[in-house]
């Protein structure tokens, strides 16, 4: 696995996405009534925190700007939003709960490596996207799937993690979930990823790892809720430092049952559209 040079895994981007399009959702979010199904919750753990540092390579920050990569305000969604640093270049946030249970992701794809970010949400079991293991309808998962939890640039401080098991949903895997914005905005683009043990222990046992509910547990009514991201975009400081961006977000029938939120995390200027509709855990970016 080549972590210095790893690319981006491409983020589905729905170019058509309107301001005048997120007033008419969030207008038809006031119309939802109660999820389906009872509301429920899985607490998280923050873990021991010890560490197994691993040093992956120094990556090269002027890679980004040679690829035309760079932030851009989200604000067409008209959903009020942060995105900063969650850690700098000092300090040990990324070794602190909750932030060290989420992670950058590393796959292998045509021969090179892309990246990408994930959250444990068990001991040893990460919550990411579908387009972060896979490319949509083409039946088939990227190899090498790799997750460090708590990176920051270039160091593993909890060691790396290879996938043992990946699970994305068939529809988009074989290419028929519902899309809004075909093969972009889609209703199953989320994936689970179980790691391989090591010595008998997985990362959550150091770092902790986040809850997660279900049945629109964390919303409103309407389908509101407040959504964290915590990832490694790599339009922000190449990828290599981890990053944390806070949304209203809200469920929006016409976009797949999506969750649209305002982000800095992409590199174009339209709102970004997070997968798992109003979960309590942090999005994967």
């Amino acid at each position: 696995m080549d972590y210095v040079n790893a690319k981006p895994i491409e983020l589905p981007v729905a170019y058509d996405y309107s301001e005048e399009q997120a007033t008419n959702d969030l207008v038809e979010s006031l119309l939802y009534g109660s999820p389906s199904g009872t509301p429920g919750f899985s607490p998280g753990s923050k873990g021991d925190g010890k560490t197994r540092p691993v040093f992956l390579g120094a990556p090269d920050a002027s890679a980004a700007d040679a690829e035309g990569v760079a932030p851009a305000a989200f604000g067409s969604s008209n959903r009020p939003f942060s995105t900063a640093r969650a850690d700098g270049a000092t300090g040990s946030t990324n070794k602190i709960y909750p932030y060290r249970a989420s992670g950058r992701l590393f796959a292998t794809i045509n021969g090179g490596s892309g990246t990408c970010s994930g959250s444990l949400v068990k001991k040893g079991i990460v919550a990411t996207a579908a387009h972060c293991v896979s490319k949509y309808g083409a039946n088939q998962l990227y190899s090498n799937i790799r997750f460090v939890p708590g990176y920051k640039n270039g160091q593993a401080p909890y060691s790396t993690w290879a996938a043992s098991q990946v699970r994305v949903l068939a529809a988009y895997f074989n290419g028929t979930d519902p899309c809004a914005t075909p093969s972009i905005v889609c209703k199953n683009d989320v994936a689970v990823i179980t790691l391989g043990a090591q010595n008998g222990k997985y990362p959550g046992t150091n770092t902790g790892w986040y809850g997660y509910g279900w049945n629109g547990f964390g919303c409103t009514n309407s389908g509101l809720t407040h959504i964290t991201q915590i990832g490694y975009p790599s339009c922000l400081d190449n990828g290599t430092i981890m990053q944390r961006n806070d949304a209203q977000g809200v469920k929006t029938a016409s976009q797949s049952d999506n969750t649209v939120i305002g982000s800095l995390f992409l590199s174009t200027n339209i709102s970004a559209m997070v997968n798992a509709a109003c979960a309590a855990t942090p999005a994967a970016c």
